[in-house]
């Protein structure tokens, strides 16, 4: 059996379904990532982890945003921001990290809660 990438499949004309921002998976160490940049990224933090410069790499970690609540009976979710990684430096610093290839309207609205929600808080894009 012959597997095509999404673009080798393209250019023979078959249709393919691909991704909405057309990232592909990718997986390292047993853990499925939503795009290859976002799994480099981890394999750099694997390294500095590895050489004692980051004690800890939590994925995924939730902030909330905005609780949720209820308003005439009807419930409304909380407004969650879910981060790439959460860094933890030997030095003591904490880096809250994004990987993006593709930067949506949501995504732009949901960092600027973030950021004024946590003041505080080391904020980095890649």
């Amino acid at each position: 059996m012959i597997t095509l990438t999404p673009k080798q499949a393209k250019r023979l004309g078959l249709q393919v379904k691909t991704e909405k921002y057309h990232r592909e998976k990718a997986a390292l160490d047993g853990i499925l990532f939503d795009s290859k940049k976002e799994r480099d990224y981890y394999a750099r933090l694997l390294l500095l982890k590895r050489a004692g410069e980051i004690v800890n790499i939590e994925l995924q970690p939730k902030f909330e945003l905005q609780p949720g609540f209820e308003r005439n009976g009807k419930k409304e979710q909380a407004i969650i921001y879910r981060a790439d990684f959460k860094v933890s430096y030997a030095d003591g610093h904490i880096e809250i990290v994004d990987t993006k290839g593709f930067k949506t309207d949501v995504y732009g609205i949901k960092r600027k809660m973030l950021l004024y929600r946590y003041p505080n808080i080391e904020f980095k894009e890649v």
